[in-house]
């Protein structure tokens, strides 16, 4: 993006400034590195939050809170009220996305059979709309809010949404949980990457299911031990995921994904708490792996369009 300065009187544009967005939320000037932003969190390992938490009798939301201060609250309503904005409009637009796919919206269709069914199929297929409703408006240019990118901004709405529209949880709960994805999501950020250029699309719907699994988590009742084994489990079976979006789109495979990480994500909520939280392999362990995955990828894999699905569909 280009910026310049208008002036006033002769209306010429001067003082020129180009950035860059190199994916994962990072930005960067021609020729030089990508921009530092401020680090409000002084832990960035999600083992040490945890002990932090324990020793304090806190949860991890109120880690959050602790780091960003009262106003974090107000951020998140906004937040909020874009997802469900977003989930909402998605489910009444219909018609065909745009660019060379030619690929036709389906959250209002999935919506509309999936009320045709009992509730168990019911509640999968409302989260494939949502996921699928968020990720449509995505493509289309519509408003939605990174969760932890564009790409992968499905997911998290989708579970929250579908929670808050069957239990009835107050918005305060949601928010507790938005702020317990996010604390995930910087992690995953901080330790690895979120961005799909440099470590595949297991570092954006793969760290987008870690969040939402670990929201849903909280939102039930789960323990510290529950939620970082959800957040854990969601980013581990994502390992290794390529990004090879066909003609550059953020459409094929990514709309799908979405959908399919959100139930992925519920998944592994139910299955954390069975488990009442003990495990082997830590979340911050997980992150770790996915780096080092990341730069074994292969460049053709890591969002170029040039290998995997994107290179078949050429052919």
């Amino acid at each position: 993006m280009k910026f310049e300065a208008i002036g006033d009187d002769t209306g010429e544009a001067y003082d020129p400034w180009t950035v860059f967005s190199v994916g994962g939320g990072a930005l960067a000037e021609e020729g030089v590195s990508p921009l530092d932003t401020p680090d409000v969190y002084p832990l960035n390992s999600l083992t040490d939050i945890k002990h932090w938490c324990e020793v304090n009798g806190k949860a991890y939301w109120e880690y959050v809170e602790e780091c960003e201060g009262p106003a974090i609250w107000e951020y998140l309503s906004e937040v909020w009220r874009v997802m469900c904005a977003s989930v909402e409009r998605g489910l009444e637009h219909e018609g065909v996305l745009p660019g060379c796919l030619k690929l036709r919206r389906k959250a209002p269709d999935y919506y509309i059979r999936a009320m045709g069914y009992n509730s168990n199929l019911q509640t999968r297929g409302l989260v494939f709309a949502y996921a699928l409703a968020v990720s449509e408006e995505n493509a289309s240019g519509g408003q939605i809010a990174t969760a932890p990118t564009c790409g992968a901004s499905g997911v998290v709405p989708a579970v929250l949404y579908h929670i808050q529209k069957s239990r009835r949880f107050p918005e305060r709960r949601i928010l507790h949980a938005l702020a317990t994805a996010g604390l995930i999501g910087n992690v995953a950020k901080t330790r690895a990457s979120i961005s799909g250029a440099e470590a595949g699309c297991q570092a954006e719907v793969g760290v987008a299911c870690a969040m939402a699994a670990a929201a849903a988590n909280y939102v039930f009742g789960g323990t510290l031990a529950t939620i970082e084994y959800s957040a854990e489990m969601g980013l581990e079976h994502h390992l290794g995921m390529t990004c090879d979006p066909v003609c550059g789109l953020v459409q094929i495979p990514c709309i799908e994904r979405n959908a399919h990480a959100a139930a992925r994500a519920l998944d592994a909520n139910i299955y954390a708490t069975y488990a009442d939280g003990i495990h082997r392999i830590s979340f911050d362990k997980t992150v770790e792996v996915m780096k080092q995955t990341g730069h074994d990828l292969p460049s053709l894999y890591r969002e170029t369009s040039e290998g995997g699905l994107a290179a078949e569909y050429g052919k």
